[in-house]
């Protein structure tokens, strides 16, 4: 089947996304002329703490996604690598650096001048050391604060030692940011952006939960679109409103049984990165085999559902340090045992990210365990989040062809 018989169906509330991502990224360019702060943040950091003290928050993994769709990124990570990062750490990182060594990215396509520059630089470790180094980088570029919270990973789910741990890190960080920032921590606005951010993360759990519907109203490749508001927007009413929104569309998608791939004959569960400079291809590929990638755990990294305005720092504590990259085998192995049973899956797609082993969960027999517990067939396909040339276009179609082949003669 070809590409010309593909029927997309977007979103119309996809129209309000871009108007919401175009709004937040406008804010961050006017900031400095507006007298506000900019805080640097991982993707799960806490964020939560820099919006109540009244910083503009940017969070660079978000600008190295982009750089991966937009297949910039290829061209640019020489340029981090000749400055002494290795082609084999996380390519977000050299991504991003190599676009700030040329002074390229994609927001000049947005009409902005660029990722904005960090007055604080805030990471947590809960999802690899990378994001450390990276942030380190930019500190010593413009001698400027790193502050970083230091999570535990592959453990169990997180007790309360851990969290009491976690939570004071986070606790420790008010005065130093209260420096930079030039005001007084306040609790109660704290109590606030956590609330909206929990409003937040539920309703995107809601988006992501659509999926388990027969056919599915949505795909992982609409999801990694949809995250945007869930990812850079927690603690702003502009992310509830805009998810009530995606949430009304899918449920009257359900109550209409209108299909994401129409046809649908099987159902996938993507396990790793996403592919960034390919999700076109990949998402017309399947939509042709007529198989629908129904969910994902990356895409379900930003549903914390510990968040509580009544206990700011130890639920973001716990919220941050439950994610499923901080968990052991046993734990992962579990998780996807439930999400194979929610989303009625037919196999597991494992990506193995050659810059992101934190985010490759082929490598450790996970696959052969799950496949022998729950009789899912399952693929690995090589490649990378940013990094091109990693992926093999031929051979991935080629595979990914087999594999569905395969599950339909069961």
């Amino acid at each position: 089947m070809s590409t010309a018989n593909v029927e997309r169906k977007d979103f119309a509330a996809s129209k309000k996304l871009r108007d919401v991502m175009g709004q937040y990224f406008a804010e961050l360019e006017r900031g400095p002329a507006e007298g506000k702060k900019t805080a640097w943040c991982t993707s799960v950091g806490p964020a939560e703490l820099l919006r109540a003290m009244g910083f503009n928050v940017y969070f660079p993994e978000n600008h190295g996604a982009m750089l991966g769709a937009s297949r910039m990124a290829t061209d640019l990570i020489p340029l981090a690598n000749a400055r002494g990062f290795s082609p084999d750490i996380c390519s977000y990182l050299t991504s991003d650096i190599g676009s700030y060594l040329k002074g390229a990215s994609p927001l000049q396509k947005m009409k902005l001048s660029g990722p904005p520059k960090a007055d604080v630089l805030v990471y947590n470790t809960n999802q690899c050391r990378d994001v450390k180094d990276w942030f380190q980088f930019y500190a010593r570029e413009w001698n400027i604060p790193c502050l970083g919270v230091h999570t535990p990973r592959g453990t169990d789910a997180p007790d309360r030692d851990l969290i009491d741990f976690v939570s004071r890190q986070i606790k420790d960080l008010v005065e130093p940011l209260e420096k930079v920032a030039g005001c007084k921590f306040d609790p109660d606005r704290l109590r606030e952006v956590i609330d909206l951010s929990r409003q937040t993360t539920m309703l995107w759990k809601a988006v992501l939960e659509a999926a388990a519907a027969v056919p599915s109203p949505i795909t992982f490749f609409d999801g990694t679109i949809q995250m945007g508001p869930a990812v850079v927007m927690r603690g702003m009413p502009e992310a509830v409103d805009y998810y009530k929104l995606l949430v009304a569309e899918l449920q009257e998608r359900v109550a209409n049984r209108v299909a994401a791939v129409e046809g649908e004959r099987l159902r996938i569960y993507w396990e790793g990165m996403p592919v960034w400079g390919k999700l076109s291809p990949l998402s017309n590929l399947f939509m042709e085999l007529r198989t629908c990638v129904v969910a994902s755990t990356y895409c379900n990294s930003w549903i914390f559902e510990a968040l509580d305005p009544a206990d700011p720092f130890r639920s973001m504590a716990q919220a941050y340090s439950s994610i499923f990259i901080c968990r052991g085998e046993e734990e992962k192995e579990a998780y996807i045992e439930r999400m194979a049973r929610l989303y009625k899956i037919n196999g597991i797609l494992y990506h193995d990210a050659k810059t992101c082993p934190n985010n490759s969960n082929n490598r450790y027999g996970l696959p052969q365990r799950l496949q022998q517990k729950l009789g899912l067939p399952y693929l690995v396909i090589n490649g990378d989040l940013n990094d091109l040339r990693m992926y093999s276009e031929e051979q991935t179609r080629t595979n990914i062809e087999a594999f569905v082949e395969q599950l339909l003669q069961g």
